[in-house]
């Protein structure tokens, strides 16, 4: 028998008691009953967001939020900037050019974080911009944008800030208010501990200003049918919403809520602390920065002479432990480790143990124990 870990960063880990919740009977979406547990979902929402703004709610992955913005922003024609440091910024490039929208494109190596200054650069250069799209938490590399600096630098400007946090809400830490930060968007699927097939944004009143103004076709994503239909007596969503995963949301938001945001963000910066100590402990090169804002993921570097598919083989099929591979131009070169969400000490030691016994295997000179052991320092040291 083999015990199987998921170690991917996203999809993630599911809790038993998200589990059970959406395996509970169907509740129509049209009563009270079921508006009763959204508008709970909402509120603590919000309070992982660390918002008063409205946070909307879609049945889609988390490009389905990320499109919605562009289209509920934006207009045929208007200049937009984007900064990006891997494959989750080139999508706001992507969704940029199938709606015609002008954009300045800042690309920044794979593996380092954005340069805010860079941003404030071009906003100097430029009063035309409406938007400026960032990735808060770039899942294919580790990398963490410091949003707190962005959303200082954009909130002087004319234009919203929309950030991507798919992989970073409830893990690495944006206080969306506080960081003046327009739209978030999200998913249900890595810290949210919950399957795919949600998707959130939240919308600031400088964005809803901007949406008003919006000419871009959309129908499902519109913003404000969604709006609307939450201002009802019994809040609710336009159309069919996902209803045994609210039901799972609404489990796992209240284990966020337990736990509270200040264990949470600690947990999680130690869990990333302890995975990239110990993967150097092992002799292996970091690929994702060496952050405490990297809580996220881990991404490390193949070792030379190793078959990152051959090693993630191994490490899944002999031992268990599913890791991520690299994608677009670093595929092949590195290998993540997911360690957002439902996920504590016993589970990095586990990877980090199939990691070590796989590399062996395949002739990475690695001592017994080294990575483990290193990782067990840090948590003790943090205690969590």
């Amino acid at each position: 028998m083999i015990k199987k870990y998921l170690m991917t960063p996203g999809p993630t880990q599911i809790p038993p008691e998200v589990l059970l919740a959406g395996a509970q009977p169907i509740v129509h979406h049209r009563t009270a009953a079921y508006s009763a547990i959204f508008s709970r979902v909402l509120e603590n929402l919000k309070h992982v967001y660390q918002t008063e703004n409205d946070v909307l709610c879609f049945t889609s992955s988390g490009t389905g939020a990320m499109e919605s913005a562009v289209v509920n922003l934006l207009s045929p024609g208007d200049e937009v900037l984007i900064a990006s440091c891997g494959k989750f910024g080139e999508r706001w490039r992507d969704l940029a050019g199938v709606y015609g929208l002008v954009h300045d494109y800042l690309e920044f190596e794979w593996g380092r974080p954005v340069e805010p200054e860079d941003i404030e650069k071009a906003l100097r250069s430029s009063a035309n911009y409406k938007a400026v799209f960032v990735t808060h938490s770039e899942t294919s590399t580790g990398a963490v944008n410091d949003m707190q600096a962005i959303g200082a630098i954009v909130e002087d400007s004319d234009a919203v800030l929309v950030a991507d946090s798919i992989s970073g809400m409830g893990s690495a830490e944006l206080k969306t208010d506080a960081w003046q930060v327009d739209v978030v968007v999200a998913g249900s699927q890595k810290a949210l501990m919950t399957p795919p097939g949600l998707a959130f944004a939240s919308v600031s009143d400088k964005a809803w200003a901007m949406a008003e103004r919006s000419k871009l076709p959309k129908y499902y994503f519109d913003w404000r049918k969604a709006r609307k239909a939450l201002a009802a007596a019994d809040p609710q969503t336009p159309y069919t919403p996902a209803v045994s995963l609210i039901a799972g949301l609404d489990a796992a938001l209240a284990l966020i809520r337990e736990e509270g945001l200040e264990k949470l963000f600690h947990r999680h910066r130690v869990m990333g602390r302890a995975c990239r100590e110990a993967v150097k402990a092992m002799g292996l090169e970091l690929f994702s920065p060496d952050d405490d804002r990297s809580s996220s993921v881990t991404a490390v570097r193949v070792p030379e002479k190793i078959d990152d598919k051959q090693l993630r083989r191994l490490t899944r099929d002999k031992y268990g432990v599913q890791l991520a591979g690299g994608q677009g131009p670093i595929s092949g070169k590195i290998f993540r480790v997911g360690h957002c969400g439902y996920y504590n000490y016993s589970d990095i030691v586990v990877a980090l143990s199939a990691m070590e016994l796989a590399l062996r295997e395949l002739g990475f000179q690695v001592d017994p124990g080294a990575g483990t052991a290193r990782a067990e320092q840090i948590f003790g040291e943090e205690g969590i």
